[in-house]
C-alpha cells in the first residue's frame, strides 16, 4: 500500500493522543511509586514477608498474564470499549486500594489494578495505530506514547516521595482516579471505536491456557533466581511450558484463534519483540540497583534520589520524541542499532563506578537512558507497523508482554547476578570480624541489612562494615552492568541483521 495516500491526523487526533498518553503515565508510574510506600504500609497493615512479596508483584503477574486476552479482546468487542471499561475498573480498584484496612485486601484491590492495567496498555496502543495511519506521523505519535511510559518510571520516585512526605500511604494509589476520570469523560468524544469485523468469538479454552501458561512461567521466572530450584517454582515453570505447548496447538487449530501465530513469520516483529525484551530486560535490572545505590550508598533520601533522576527521564524524552523524527531520515532499524550501542556504552562506563563516586554513575545512567528512548519508541512502532490494521490489539498486547517479561527477567536474573556477586563478597570478608553471628548472616544477605546493622554497632566497626558493605553491592552493580553492555551489543546487532528493510 502506498504511504503517501494515508489520512493525515487532525487536531482531534493529536488531542486524543494527549488523553491516551495520560493513563500510559499513570500505568508505568504505578511500577515504582508503590516501592516507596512499602514501609508506611507495612507499619500501618503489618503484612508477613511473603504477602508484602505479593502486594509489589501481583501487579505486574495480572498485567503480563491478561495482556494477549485483552489485546484480542478489544479487536473483538471494541478498542475504545475495553479501554473505558478499564478505565473505570481502574480507578475504582485504585480507590479499594487506597483504603484498604488488611493486607488481604490490599493484594486483591492490586489484582484487580493488574486486570484491569491489562485493558488499558494495549487498547491505548492499538487506538494510536488506528488515528495515525501514515506512517510518519504514527512514528511519532507512538514515540510521545512510549515516551510517557518511560517518564512515568523515572518520575515514580520524585512524585512518591512528595506524596509520602505529606500524606498517607494510599495517597500513591489515588492518583488513578482524576487520570481515569478524565479518560472517561473525554474518550467518546476523542477516541474513535474499532474492532476487527473478521474476528469470530472469543475461545474461552484459549484464555484459560494463555493464563495457565502466562501466570507460572512469570511466578518461577521471579523464584528460580531468588530462592533456587525448589520445587513450587520448578511445578509452575514445567506447568507453564505445558500450558504454552497445548496453547500453540490449539490456536494453529483455530480458524480464529486467540493469538494469530502469523504475526510471528514478520522478521521484522520477531526481531523488534526481541529487542524490546532485551532492552527492558537490562534497564529494568540497573534501574532497580541503581534506585539502590542513590539511596544506600550515596546516602540520599528518596525524593533526592528521585530528582537526580530527573536529567536522565529529560534525556529519555528528548531521544524518544526525536527518534520517529530521524527515522524519517535514516532507516528505523540503523537508528535501533545506533541507540543501542549508546545504551552499551552507558552500560559499559557503568562497569567503572565505584562507591565514591556517585556522578558517574548518574552519567552513565544518562548515557544508557538516552539511548533506550530510541529503542522503546522504534520497537513498538515496528511491533505495531509489521501488522495488520485489523490485528493491532493483538499486537500491541505482544509487544506490552514482551515488555512485562523482559522486566521480570531482567529483575529476577540479573538482580539474582548482583545479589549473588555482593554476597561473594560479602562472605568471609574481614570486615565482618567481630560481628555478632546473626548480624553478620543478615549483613551478607543484602545492602539494606547491612546499613541497619551497621546502625547498632559502635563506630569504627560500624563504619567498617558499611564501607564493606558499599563496596560489596557497587561491584554487583557493575557485574550487573558488564552483562547489559553485552546483551546491548548483541541487540544492536540483532536490529542490523532484523530491520533491514526499515
Amino acid at each position: 500500500m502506498r504511504t503517501d495516500i494515508e489520512p493525515k491526523a487532525g487536531p482531534k487526533e493529536w488531542i486524543g493522543l494527549a488523553v491516551l498518553a495520560l493513563p500510559t503515565l499513570l500505568l508505568s508510574l504505578d511500577v515504582t511509586v508503590l516501592h516507596l510506600a512499602v514501609p508506611h504500609l507495612g507499619a500501618d497493615l503489618k503484612p508477613s514477608s511473603t504477602q508484602t512479596l505479593w502486594i509489589i508483584d501481583i501487579y505486574g503477574f495480572m498485567i503480563a498474564g491478561f495482556l494477549v486476552t485483552m489485546g484480542t479482546l478489544g479487536d473483538r468487542i471494541g478498542r475504545r470499549r475495553l479501554l473505558l471499561a478499564g478505565a473505570a475498573a481502574f480507578g475504582a480498584a485504585s480507590v479499594l486500594a487506597a483504603y484498604s484496612t488488611s493486607a488481604e485486601m490490599l493484594i486483591a484491590a492490586r489484582t484487580l489494578l493488574g486486570v484491569a492495567g491489562a485493558t488499558i496498555m494495549p487498547s491505548t496502543l492499538s487506538l494510536i495505530s488506528n488515528m495515525f495511519r501514515d506512517p510518519r506521523e504514527r512514528g511519532l505519535a507512538i514515540g510521545v506514547w512510549a515516551t510517557m511510559f518511560s517518564v512515568g518510571i523515572a518520575l515514580g520516585p520524585v512524585v512518591g516521595g512528595l506524596l509520602l512526605e505529606h500524606f498517607w500511604w494510599g495517597s500513591v494509589f489515588l492518583l488513578g482516579v482524576p487520570v481515569m476520570a478524565i479518560l472517561l469523560v473525554a474518550a467518546p468524544f476523542l477516541l474513535p471505536e474499532f474492532r476487527d469485523p473478521g474476528a469470530g468469538r472469543l475461545d474461552p479454552p484459549s484464555v484459560l491456557l494463555s493464563l495457565a501458561t502466562l501466570l507460572p512461567i512469570t511466578f518461577a521466572i521471579k523464584e528460580l533466581p531468588v530462592y533456587g530450584p525448589r520445587p513450587l517454582p520448578l511445578i509452575a515453570l514445567a506447568a507453564g511450558l505445558a500450558a504454552g505447548a497445548a496453547f500453540v496447538r490449539r490456536q494453529r487449530r483455530l480458524a480464529d484463534p486467540l493469538l494469530d501465530l502469523r504475526l510471528f513469520g514478520d522478521r521484522v516483529f520477531r526481531g523488534a519483540l526481541l529487542i524490546m525484551l532485551i532492552s527492558l530486560a537490562t534497564l529494568g535490572a540497573v534501574y532497580l540497583f541503581v534506585t539502590q545505590y542513590l539511596q544506600l550508598v550515596a546516602g540520599l533520601s528518596p525524593l533526592r534520589a528521585g530528582l537526580w533522576l530527573l536529567a536522565p527521564a529529560v534525556g529519555l524524552v528528548v531521544t524518544s520524541m526525536a527518534a520517529p523524527l530521524l527515522a524519517r531520515r535514516i532507516p528505523a532499524g540503523h537508528v535501533l542499532a545506533g541507540s543501542l550501542v549508546l545504551s552499551a556504552a552507558g552500560f559499559a562506563l557503568m562497569t567503572q563506578v565505584t562507591a565514591a563516586t556517585p556522578l558517574l554513575l548518574l552519567a552513565a545512567f544518562f548515557l544508557l537512558y538516552v539511548g533506550s528512548g530510541p529503542v522503546s519508541a522504534l520497537s513498538t512502532d515496528l511491533v505495531v507497523g509489521a501488522a495488520p490494521p485489523e490485528k493491532a490489539g493483538a499486537a500491541s498486547a505482544l509487544g506490552e508482554t514482551s515488555g512485562e517479561l523482559g522486566l521480570a527477567l531482567g529483575i529476577a536474573i540479573l538482580g539474582s547476578v548482583g545479589t549473588a556477586a555482593y554476597r561473594g563478597a560479602m562472605t568471609g570478608s574481614p570486615a565482618l570480624d567481630g560481628v555478632p553471628a546473626a548480624a553478620a548472616e543478615g549483613t551478607r544477605e543484602s545492602l539494606a541489612a547491612a546499613v541497619a546493622t551497621a546502625g547498632g554497632l559502635e563506630a569504627p566497626l560500624a563504619g567498617q562494615v558499611l564501607g564493606a558493605a558499599k563496596e560489596a553491592f557497587t561491584g554487583g552493580l557493575t557485574t550487573v552492568a558488564a552483562i547489559g553492555a553485552v546483551l546491548m551489543a548483541g541487540a544492536a546487532v540483532l536490529a542490523v541483521v532484523t530491520q533491514r528493510r526499515s
